[in-house]
Protein backbone atom coordinates (compact mmCIF):
# COMPACT_ATOMS: atom_id res chain seq x y z
CA UNK A 1 0.00 0.00 0.00
CA UNK A 2 1.21 3.46 -1.14
CA UNK A 3 1.41 6.25 1.39
CA UNK A 4 -1.71 8.72 1.54
CA UNK A 5 -0.68 12.64 -0.15
CA UNK A 6 -2.49 15.18 0.06
CA UNK A 7 -3.43 18.05 -2.11
CA UNK A 8 -3.33 21.36 -0.46
CA UNK A 9 -4.24 24.52 -2.88
CA UNK A 10 -3.26 28.31 -1.91
CA UNK A 11 -5.28 30.76 -3.21
CA UNK A 12 -3.57 33.41 -2.57
CA UNK A 13 -2.97 36.93 -3.37
CA UNK A 14 -0.30 37.33 -5.36
CA UNK A 15 0.02 33.30 -6.54
CA UNK A 16 -2.08 30.38 -7.03
CA UNK A 17 -0.10 27.52 -5.64
CA UNK A 18 -1.13 23.88 -5.44
CA UNK A 19 1.30 21.87 -3.17
CA UNK A 20 1.66 18.00 -3.02
CA UNK A 21 2.67 17.12 1.14
CA UNK A 22 3.27 13.92 2.53
CA UNK A 23 2.08 12.35 5.68
CA UNK A 24 5.28 13.98 7.64
CA UNK A 25 4.41 17.28 6.10
CA UNK A 26 7.37 16.88 3.17
CA UNK A 27 6.69 19.06 0.31
CA UNK A 28 6.47 16.78 -2.88
CA UNK A 29 5.57 19.12 -5.41
CA UNK A 30 4.50 22.59 -6.19
CA UNK A 31 2.98 24.73 -9.15
CA UNK A 32 2.42 28.06 -9.29
CA UNK A 33 0.73 30.73 -11.25
CA UNK A 34 1.21 34.48 -10.47
CA UNK A 35 -1.54 36.81 -9.78
CA UNK A 36 -1.21 39.79 -11.37
CA UNK A 37 -2.05 42.64 -8.91
CA UNK A 38 -3.22 46.50 -10.60
CA UNK A 39 -3.42 49.21 -8.35
CA UNK A 40 -4.97 52.28 -10.33
CA UNK A 41 -5.58 54.21 -7.20
CA UNK A 42 -3.95 55.11 -3.67
CA UNK A 43 -5.23 52.33 -1.92
CA UNK A 44 -6.93 50.14 -4.43
CA UNK A 45 -6.21 46.69 -5.96
CA UNK A 46 -7.91 44.57 -8.62
CA UNK A 47 -6.59 41.45 -9.76
CA UNK A 48 -7.82 39.35 -13.27
CA UNK A 49 -10.75 37.53 -12.33
CA UNK A 50 -9.51 34.45 -14.24
CA UNK A 51 -7.91 32.77 -11.33
CA UNK A 52 -9.69 29.36 -11.52
CA UNK A 53 -8.39 28.25 -14.33
CA UNK A 54 -5.01 28.85 -13.23
CA UNK A 55 -6.03 26.98 -9.68
CA UNK A 56 -7.68 23.95 -12.13
CA UNK A 57 -4.01 23.99 -13.86
CA UNK A 58 -1.52 23.71 -10.88
CA UNK A 59 -3.99 21.16 -9.29
CA UNK A 60 -3.97 19.06 -12.79
CA UNK A 61 -0.35 19.30 -12.34
CA UNK A 62 0.36 17.93 -8.66
CA UNK A 63 -2.25 15.35 -9.09
CA UNK A 64 -0.25 13.67 -11.86
CA UNK A 65 2.74 14.21 -9.65
CA UNK A 66 1.11 12.54 -7.76
CA UNK A 67 0.23 9.33 -9.77
CA UNK A 68 -3.51 9.79 -10.13
CA UNK A 69 -6.55 11.36 -8.01
CA UNK A 70 -7.03 8.24 -6.71
CA UNK A 71 -3.27 8.66 -4.78
CA UNK A 72 -4.86 12.27 -3.09
CA UNK A 73 -6.26 11.20 0.26
CA UNK A 74 -7.65 14.79 1.19
CA UNK A 75 -7.52 18.49 -0.14
CA UNK A 76 -6.97 21.70 1.65
CA UNK A 77 -7.87 25.35 0.02
CA UNK A 78 -6.97 28.60 1.71
CA UNK A 79 -8.23 31.44 -0.23
CA UNK A 80 -8.77 35.28 -0.46
CA UNK A 81 -12.04 34.98 0.82
CA UNK A 82 -13.51 39.09 0.39
CA UNK A 83 -12.01 39.54 -2.72
CA UNK A 84 -15.47 40.04 -4.93
CA UNK A 85 -15.77 39.65 -8.77
CA UNK A 86 -18.64 40.11 -10.66
CA UNK A 87 -19.70 37.91 -13.45
CA UNK A 88 -22.28 37.44 -16.45
CA UNK A 89 -24.44 34.24 -15.17
CA UNK A 90 -25.47 33.62 -19.27
CA UNK A 91 -21.50 33.41 -19.81
CA UNK A 92 -19.88 33.01 -16.59
CA UNK A 93 -17.49 35.62 -17.84
CA UNK A 94 -16.28 38.21 -15.42
CA UNK A 95 -17.28 42.18 -15.96
CA UNK A 96 -14.63 43.65 -14.49
CA UNK A 97 -11.82 43.20 -12.55
CA UNK A 98 -11.94 41.90 -9.52
CA UNK A 99 -11.37 43.85 -6.30
CA UNK A 100 -9.16 42.21 -3.84
CA UNK A 101 -9.37 41.38 0.02
CA UNK A 102 -7.56 44.89 0.97
CA UNK A 103 -8.78 47.20 -1.63
CA UNK A 104 -10.13 49.90 0.89
CA UNK A 105 -11.75 52.54 -1.90
CA UNK A 106 -14.94 51.95 0.34
CA UNK A 107 -13.92 52.81 3.66
CA UNK A 108 -15.94 56.31 2.80
CA UNK A 109 -19.22 54.36 2.36
CA UNK A 110 -18.47 52.57 5.11
CA UNK A 111 -17.80 55.92 7.37
CA UNK A 112 -21.27 56.85 5.88
CA UNK A 113 -23.50 54.10 6.83
CA UNK A 114 -21.47 53.92 10.56
CA UNK A 115 -22.14 58.07 10.87
CA UNK A 116 -25.40 57.32 9.60
CA UNK A 117 -25.86 54.68 12.42
CA UNK A 118 -25.96 51.60 10.43
CA UNK A 119 -23.46 49.53 11.93
CA UNK A 120 -25.43 47.85 14.71
CA UNK A 121 -27.98 46.59 12.16
CA UNK A 122 -25.46 45.24 9.57
CA UNK A 123 -23.50 43.30 13.22
CA UNK A 124 -26.94 42.01 13.91
CA UNK A 125 -27.65 40.76 10.19
CA UNK A 126 -24.18 39.44 9.16
CA UNK A 127 -22.29 39.87 13.18
CA UNK A 128 -19.62 42.11 10.92
CA UNK A 129 -18.36 45.24 11.49
CA UNK A 130 -18.43 47.84 8.79
CA UNK A 131 -14.85 47.89 6.92
CA UNK A 132 -14.18 47.69 3.59
CA UNK A 133 -12.60 44.74 3.93
CA UNK A 134 -15.74 42.61 3.45
CA UNK A 135 -16.90 42.13 -0.16
CA UNK A 136 -20.93 43.97 0.25
CA UNK A 137 -19.42 47.15 -0.05
CA UNK A 138 -17.24 46.35 -2.74
CA UNK A 139 -19.98 44.72 -4.80
CA UNK A 140 -21.86 48.34 -4.13
CA UNK A 141 -19.49 50.35 -5.37
CA UNK A 142 -19.35 48.26 -8.75
CA UNK A 143 -22.81 48.28 -9.20
CA UNK A 144 -22.38 52.11 -9.00
CA UNK A 145 -19.12 52.39 -11.01
CA UNK A 146 -18.79 49.90 -13.47
CA UNK A 147 -21.40 50.22 -16.55
CA UNK A 148 -20.75 46.50 -17.61
CA UNK A 149 -22.14 45.93 -14.13
CA UNK A 150 -24.78 48.18 -14.27
CA UNK A 151 -26.04 47.06 -17.76
CA UNK A 152 -25.82 43.08 -16.83
CA UNK A 153 -29.38 43.37 -14.91
CA UNK A 154 -30.54 40.06 -14.12
CA UNK A 155 -27.72 38.31 -15.17
CA UNK A 156 -25.41 40.01 -12.63
CA UNK A 157 -23.71 37.58 -10.61
CA UNK A 158 -21.55 37.86 -7.31
CA UNK A 159 -19.36 36.20 -5.65
CA UNK A 160 -15.78 35.79 -3.69
CA UNK A 161 -12.88 33.86 -4.52
CA UNK A 162 -13.78 30.59 -2.48
CA UNK A 163 -11.89 29.86 -5.14
CA UNK A 164 -13.29 30.66 -8.54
Amino acid sequence: MTKPVFLVIDEGTTSTRAMLIDACGTMLGEARSELVQHCPALAWSNTMPRIWQKTLDCARQMVRQAGGADRIAALGITNQRETTVAWDKRSGKPLCHAIVWQDRRTAPHCRRLRESGQEAVVQAKTGLLLDAYFSATKMVWQMENVPAVQEAGAHLAFGTVDPI
